[in-house]
């Protein structure tokens, strides 16, 4: 069934002045539950528009966006990352909103508890977190590989990027939101713990059957992760491609096809 559904999603911001700026012009587009589509595009296409159109940070000029046939259009700021949940790429901040955000000061243990806590059904953020909680936990960083479950009193400020990142990643995920909006998240890391990062991106996503978009300058990455690809341009979807004819578009082809072979960054690692 469709998890998500966009109509006629328009955006210009500073409409009538010399800065006007048509940002989204006309967006449609349908996920299925289970989905994981890569978004791909230069600079200035949209793709980070279109996901602050879905999580809520402004509201479209025209358009709906429904989520589990629940009309978010409207939805406040800062949505129940049960909902939603975006994670970006600038650090130290590696999410969209505040409750979500990695504490530096404050344990691994701590900010797992807090992000489970705020996005657990019908919980309060005061609640207290259980024996069965704390191992439950444990064995999820544990599942991470980097051995984070021997250091679940350590202050997340003294975690290296990757870390934070999978961390992250995991805060997202420990209450299976309904909607994982990925934003070059690992475009600030090195090639290493970048690939590193996106193959627990690949296990989670695929692990929890979260339906998930992800925006990537890496076009080969964006061939091979998930079961869809989309290309924006100015504003719009041009491309969508999906089974064998995915399967069948190499990088090169990608690029020729709408004449971006001078837009090297497109071939950057993240």
């Amino acid at each position: 069934y469709k998890m998500l559904t966009l109509t006629n999603i328009q955006k210009t911001f500073a409409p009538g002045t010399v800065n006007e700026k048509k940002a989204l012009c006309g967006i449609d587009l349908h996920l299925e539950a289970g989905d994981f589509v890569t978004v791909l595009g230069s600079n200035g296409a949209g793709k980070s528009t279109l996901f602050g159109a879905i999580a809520g940070s402004f509201r479209p000029d025209t358009g709906t966006v429904v989520l589990d046939g629940q009309d978010i259009t409207n939805l406040p700021p800062e949505p129940p990352p049960s909902l939603v949940f975006l994670m970006i790429r600038r650090p130290p901040r590696s999410t969209l909103f505040p409750y979500t955000t990695l504490f530096r000061s404050m344990t691994i243990a701590e900010n797992l508890a807090l992000a489970y806590l705020r996005a657990g059904h019908g919980r309060s953020p005061f609640s207290t977190i259980t024996k069965k909680d704390r191992a439950e936990f444990r064995d999820r960083l544990a599942a991470l590989e980097l051995g984070l479950e021997d250091r679940m009193n350590h202050p997340v400020g003294l975690l290296s990027g990757g870390q934070r990142q999978a961390l992250t990643l995991l805060m997202a995920t420990l209450v299976t939101p309904k909607l994982l909006l990925l934003d070059e998240h690992t475009a600030a890391l090195d090639p290493a713990t970048a690939e590193k990062v996106l193959e627990l991106t690949k296990k989670i996503v695929a692990e929890n059957h979260i339906t998930c978009l992800m925006i990537t300058h890496n076009v080969p990455s964006a061939l091979v992760l998930g079961n869809r690809t989309v290309m924006m341009k100015d504003g719009r979807i041009v491309l969508e491609l999906a089974g064998a004819q995915r399967a069948n578009m190499t990088p090169e082809d990608l690029l020729k096809a709408f004449h971006v072979e001078s837009d090297r960054m497109l071939f950057s690692a993240e």
